[in-house]
């Protein structure tokens, strides 16, 4: 029985030793708090190209970034990617990631990135109104602090306020405006919802397209997207606040950063790497419609060209700076 027991350990040996050390280290994981569709295509891509496997673990940013802090170094995310640079921030500021090589940075414009350099931009988005062509509102609207007038009343589509979209675009209202006119542009805005609110910015354009109400404030590619399917639908985009004395659009970006916690940053640094080369960022213009953070870098031809609208000026570094101002405000007001 012995030594039926030691041969069987040597064949085991054998065949595990037989095994390409690829199939066991070559893969890295992403704790991904963006949808999948806006995330694998490119990750698709990768992995076609370098044979690296990714392993996305999704979920809410918020969640994910909370998981990372708890698991320390049992973690095994090697890289953290987030649809909010607000939670990026936060992460950089809990010392949770590693300062990015400068071959990584280098190409990624100083307003798309930490201060340290321990996060980059990927994407960027505006935050924008999405207008039913048919209703009254098309040729009247032309700030998101419309949004808080009355005759909208019932007419009106946002998203519940814990979407780290909307979390974002407060904060910049508030960096590029002041507290009282950010409070009283909430303050109508929940009047004119009545508490009724999207949990996803594409079935707002939805509500849109079909005339359940009138206008929506989303996210610029969840239109473009609507009419890639319904080129015929009755929407159309308004890029708000583009006035002489007016802010701009809020803009936000997603970005990633790499865990200090990774035991495979040789690998990972291959990902950041391709996610902004010129291929990489032309799947986030192509695929998703949206703008490319790497300089040089054409959005799709259907969205505004980038430089073509005002945006307003607020590094994207400072919306983790705020977000607790922030939140505490959307909270006092009792936005749904």
């Amino acid at each position: 029985m012995k030594s039926f027991t030691n041969a069987a350990i040597i064949i085991l040996t054998a065949l595990l030793s037989a095994i390409p050390a690829a199939q066991a280290s070559d893969s890295i994981v992403v704790f991904s708090g963006r949808s999948d569709k806006f995330v694998k295509p490119v990750i698709k891509q990768f992995t076609k190209e370098t044979g690296i496997d990714v392993i996305i673990h999704s979920g809410e940013s918020t969640a994910l970034l909370n998981k990372l802090r708890i698991e320390g170094n049992r973690t095994d995310a090697d890289l953290f990617l987030s649809n909010d640079a607000g939670t990026l921030q936060k992460g950089s500021d809990l010392g949770l990631f590693i300062k990015l090589p400068a071959s990584i940075v280098a190409d990624i414009g100083t307003n798309y990135r930490a201060k340290n350099d321990t996060w980059i931009g990927l994407s960027a988005r505006a935050r924008v109104l999405v207008v039913n062509t048919n209703s009254p509102f098309a040729d009247s609207l032309r700030s998101v602090f419309d949004l808080a007038d009355p005759a909208l009343k019932g007419k009106l589509g946002i998203t519940h306020s814990t979407n780290e979209s909307y979390i974002a675009g407060v904060s910049v209202y508030l960096l590029a405006t002041n507290k009282d006119k950010v409070k009283t542009w909430l303050s109508g805005m929940k009047s004119n919802v009545g508490g009724k609110v999207f949990n996803k910015h594409s079935k707002i354009v939805s509500a849109v397209a079909s005339g359940k109400i009138s206008v929506g404030l989303v996210n610029h590619y969840y239109i473009y997207r609507h009419l890639d399917k319904h080129p015929e639908a009755p929407i159309t985009i308004i890029l708000p606040d583009q006035g002489t004395n007016e802010i701009g659009v809020a803009w936000n970006v997603a970005g990633i950063a790499m865990s200090k916690y990774s035991k495979k940053q040789a690998l990972a640094k291959k990902l950041l790497a391709y996610l902004i080369s010129e291929k990489g960022q032309k799947v986030f213009a192509e695929i998703n419609r949206e703008y490319p953070t790497r300089d040089g870098v054409a959005a799709s031809a259907v969205v505004p060209a980038a430089g073509s609208f005002k945006v307003a000026d607020v590094p994207m570094y400072q919306l983790g700076k705020h977000r607790n101002e922030t939140i505490d405000l959307i909270e006092a007001i009792g936005m749904p």
